[in-house]
């Protein structure tokens, strides 16, 4: 008879080996529902386009419970060459959300093998969370505003940590985040007469200096924010023209929500000026916004209380991460926490094209989710 941990490292290796990037997780879908029509006993319901919810003890009148996992890849190039490497060029699993999808599995094959009862139990797969978009999709969907949940949780794998270490937070485990591109469309002008243009230098050299001014990269304050250039472009390549276009790439971080509003507002003020000022077209196009997640106290003690049943070794950190993840969605609208897996000390970092999930990893998520479930109904 196949182990759990068997079980879990094949469809955790086919996962990896068909990727796909967010909105676009069909195939992905499937997978998931052919593991859970052949493993398990719940109840599957299509969401947000390329998610599924599976339902376990739907009648039941206990507390309501939500463990989530993201499905979607990355377009990255992977340079891995094991039998499991992608085989879509240009997309791989290089956050690891084929081994959350995989440990979920993992806690809907234990529900079915061992039924908790008093409770009811939903596993999201949720798409398009690089993006940040899948949780707002999902929240969007009439299956899910149906749903009475009083409990949300989900995790992030960590490489940096010890292999099977639970790192925790009260309040803000990560960061708010915001991308913005900003366009200024000027006129350009022969370069000796530049006066006789628009061009839209003087403003980007502004933005960028408030950029620097306005950040404080401290993380251990709660002042923390973090505007961070990451593409610049202007004119062309045409020595006697002066430019009369160009844009600026930005992303904010910062724990406050509220901070993330002051420092937005500031920003467009800025804009506003500018524009005016050199007699620019400046338009702003806000997008991939990921809210921090903001972790319940009660939460947080059900996931200690879990993991020290498995005696597993609990990181209980004082400073938040600065990446976005946008089950933050989630924790802003009910009761729950996102944790962290310890992914090993000398794994590959989260994003590098040499990233893949340890399976070491995966029996102790699942298990850890499972426990985390009885442990609220207590």
């Amino acid at each position: 008879m196949e182990s759990l941990k068997d079980a879990l490292e094949k469809v955790r290796k086919e996962l990896h080996k068909f990727p796909e990037v967010s909105e676009e997780e069909y195939e992905t879908k499937k997978r998931i529902q052919t593991f859970l029509k052949e493993h398990t006993s719940c109840k599957v319901v299509p969401v947000a386009k390329t998610g599924l919810l599976a339902i376990f003890n739907e009648n039941e009148e206990g507390k309501t419970v939500m463990l989530r996992a993201d499905i979607d890849a990355l377009p990255i190039q992977e340079v891995n060459t094991f039998e499991h490497k992608s085989v879509n060029e240009g997309i791989s699993h290089k956050c690891g959300h084929d081994g959350h999808t995989t440990i979920l599995l993992g806690v809907a094959k234990l529900l079915t093998e061992n039924p908790l009862h008093k409770r009811k139990v939903l596993l999201l797969f949720q798409p398009s969370e690089e993006n940040g978009r899948g949780a707002q999709f999902v929240l969007e969907d009439p299956s899910f505003k149906e749903l009475n949940i009083d409990y949300v949780f989900a995790l992030h794998n960590l490489p940096g940590f010890t292999k099977q270490e639970i790192v925790v937070k009260e309040n803000e485990f990560t960061s708010n985040v915001k991308s913005v591109v900003i366009t200024l469309e000027g006129k350009t002008a022969h370069a000796a007469e530049p006066e006789k243009g628009y061009n839209p230098a003087n403003a980007i050299a502004e933005i960028l200096h408030f950029v620097k001014k306005e950040t404080k990269n401290t993380p251990e304050n709660p002042d923390f924010f973090l505007a961070t250039p990451v593409h610049i472009m202007m004119g062309e390549k045409a020595y006697g023209v002066s430019a009369g276009y160009g844009e600026v790439h930005l992303t904010l971080r910062s724990w406050s929500t509220r901070l993330m509003k002051e420092k937005q507002n500031k920003f467009e003020q800025l804009l506003q000026k500018l524009q005016e000022k050199e007699k620019l077209s400046i338009n702003t196009s806000w997008f991939e916004e990921f809210y921090a997640n903001k972790n319940n106290k009660e939460a947080v003690e059900y996931i200690k209380s879990a993991a020290e049943q498995l005696n597993l070794s609990i990181n209980e950190i004082n400073t938040p991460f600065k990446w976005g993840e946008d089950f933050g969605l989630f924790t802003q609208q009910f009761k729950g926490a996102m944790f962290g897996l310890g992914a090993g000390k000398d794994t590959p970092a989260l994003h590098n094209p040499d990233y893949d999930f340890p399976d070491e990893i995966t029996v102790t998520g699942a298990q850890l989710f499972y426990n985390i479930l009885k442990e609220v109904q207590q």
